[in-house]
């Protein structure tokens, strides 16, 4: 596997597990940015997202996969940012993320075990703790990261979301096939 290579190896339960996700779920802040708020002067709100998470996102859409986010905070920024990768499932100020977990669930038609959520902390857990395989970014909040069946290498905001989405494309043997996309 090439993802051995750049990331190190995984087991074979969770290659297969990876084999059969439908829809991966993204919290933003902590894992699409790196958890910082910078405000202006004026009151404006910036966050920082990184290219290759795009990328890696519109690559496995493209590849068949559903992606959503839920995340706490409401803001124009990430559903600007969301839209342009084509992520059609964004819950936006959601304080009990269960319920948007569930709403997905229902709307596509998918069991827990075909989910999989990454996320950094404790507004996380339970949906965490729902999902078939819950991620953690490699600087997650230590509760998260005791839960997490995989633990990204790279930090959330610098890469951990398009680690996730090369382990999803490696293992159904497609990584090599994501060129090409602007993000």
């Amino acid at each position: 596997m090439v993802f051995n290579s750049i990331y190190g190896p995984i087991s074979q339960p969770l290659a297969e597990h990876l084999k059969q996700i439908k829809l991966f779920i993204c919290d933003v802040d902590g894992v699409f940015s790196d958890g910082r708020i910078y405000l202006g002067n004026d009151g404006e709100e910036l966050k920082a997202f990184h290219t290759r998470d795009g990328f890696g996102i519109k690559a496995i859409i493209n590849a068949g996969i559903q992606v959503a986010i839920i995340t706490g905070r409401k803001s124009k920024i990430v559903e600007n940012r969301m839209q342009s990768l084509g992520i059609q499932h964004i819950y936006q100020g959601q304080e009990d993320k269960t319920k948007a977990y569930q709403d997905l669930k229902k709307k596509l038609g998918l069991s827990d075990h075909q989910v999989a959520y990454i996320g950094d902390d404790i507004p996380d857990l339970e949906v965490m703790r729902q999902v078939g395989l819950p991620i953690a970014v490699a600087d997650a909040h230590p509760i998260i990261s005791q839960i997490g069946h995989y633990k990204t290498k790279i930090r959330g905001g610098f890469g951990a979301v398009r680690e996730t989405c090369d382990l999803l494309l490696e293992t159904r043997g497609i990584l090599h096939q994501a060129q090409g996309m602007s993000v």
